[in-house]
């Protein structure tokens, strides 16, 4: 069946180097696109914001002022679109009336792939809090439609009076993945990929790593945590590239994803896990969270809930190669079906349609 195309205006938060942008809203333009909705893209911090962030630099204020600038030019104009898509919120830090201010006249969809809503309904600061507190599920009721990437944000939108909720995965294209090359013999290569802002959960495990690293029973590989280092714990650190980081992976044995237990990781999309399992890697994760949906204990990789529990799975992955090679089948096999572009792109390009009106 033919549908018309339709318009939509993307207002992510980053460009590519923003993980969550580029993951969830940027990488599936050209699969919508397929699906007869045409995506134009407006981020609201460049590329040049997060490498000074990264670098533990400030961006000044006139830098802030020309993103909110931008970003009143882009939905001045956003007449001419069928709707409008939402990573999260139009204005970071302003209230919910001025987005409703800006986005009048146009249906929107608003995205969450993490529990964005604590940042400001648990701030620190009381004003904040008062202020913009209940921002995020005012902008939520007052969308055509809520897309969220867990059953917990599922749960908080719903919460929240949304209209419409959506559940839908982060994706990835397994054709962009290798299968890792595998070893037998010398130490386990257990791999972490991620950011300076998320080695606050890899520090929760460093020292079961550090202790078997210094025992050479595993050689551990760290990407993308910038200056941040583990203390007494031997590792390679390698810096994050979007080119490099699927031949990166390929060179693990065994793909990790530590959490800590919160609210926030409880939000989280398990993104990490589907780029080891996309590689055909057996993962190891903390039951925490999607982490729980995305693993079968036991059957493609491991959930250990202590420090114990990670010492005997690295252990055990390390004693049996054809074990990991077994679970590595099954997370290809099981990221192709659930959670690649090709799979999930056709729903989400069904909610644009039934909210543009087809």
């Amino acid at each position: 069946m033919a549908f018309a195309t339709k318009r939509v205006l993307l207002l992510s938060r980053y460009d590519r180097k923003g993980a969550s942008s580029r993951l969830r809203f940027l990488d599936l333009l050209p699969d919508l696109e397929r699906h007869g909705v045409q995506v134009t893209a407006s981020p609201f911090f460049d590329d040049a914001y997060l490498e000074r962030l990264y670098a533990g630099q400030k961006n000044g204020l006139g830098v802030l002022a020309g993103f909110y600038l931008r970003r009143m030019r882009v939905l001045l104009r956003a007449r001419r679109f069928d709707a409008v898509w939402l990573e999260k919120e139009a204005f970071p830090w302003l209230p919910a009336w001025i987005e409703r201010l800006f986005l009048r006249g146009r249906p929107y969809v608003v995205d969450f792939d993490d529990a964005w809503h604590l940042r400001y309904g648990l701030h620190r600061l009381a004003p904040v809090r008062a202020l913009l507190g209940r921002k995020l599920e005012r902008v939520v009721a007052g969308a055509a439609a809520a897309v969220v990437g867990n059953g917990f944000l599922a749960e908080w939108a719903r919460a929240a009076g949304a209209k419409q909720v959506v559940r839908l995965p982060t994706t990835l294209d397994p054709g962009r993945y290798h299968p890792a090359t595998g070893r037998g013999e010398g130490p386990l290569v257990v791999g972490w990929v991620g950011s300076p802002s998320s080695m606050e959960h890899l520090r929760t495990i460093a020292p079961v790593l550090g202790e078997m690293a210094a025992a050479g029973e595993i050689a551990l590989t760290v990407v993308g945590a910038g200056a941040d280092r583990l203390p007494d714990c031997p590792a390679s650190y390698l810096d994050w590239t979007e080119a490099g980081e699927a031949d990166t992976i390929a060179t693990f044995d065994v793909g990790i994803m530590p959490l800590t237990d919160s609210l926030w990781s409880r939000g989280k999309c398990a993104y990490k896990l589907l780029q080891y399992m996309a590689a055909g890697l057996p993962v190891v994760a903390s039951p925490v969270g999607m982490n729980c949906e995305v693993v079968d204990d036991g059957e493609t990789g491991f959930l250990p809930a202590d420090a114990e529990g990670w010492r005997q799975a690295l252990r055990r992955l390390k004693a049996d190669p054809a074990l990991r090679a077994d679970m590595g089948r099954k997370n290809r096999a099981r990221v192709e079906e659930r959670y690649s572009r090709q799979a999930v792109a056709p729903h989400l390009a069904a909610c644009f349609r039934a909210v543009c009106g087809d």
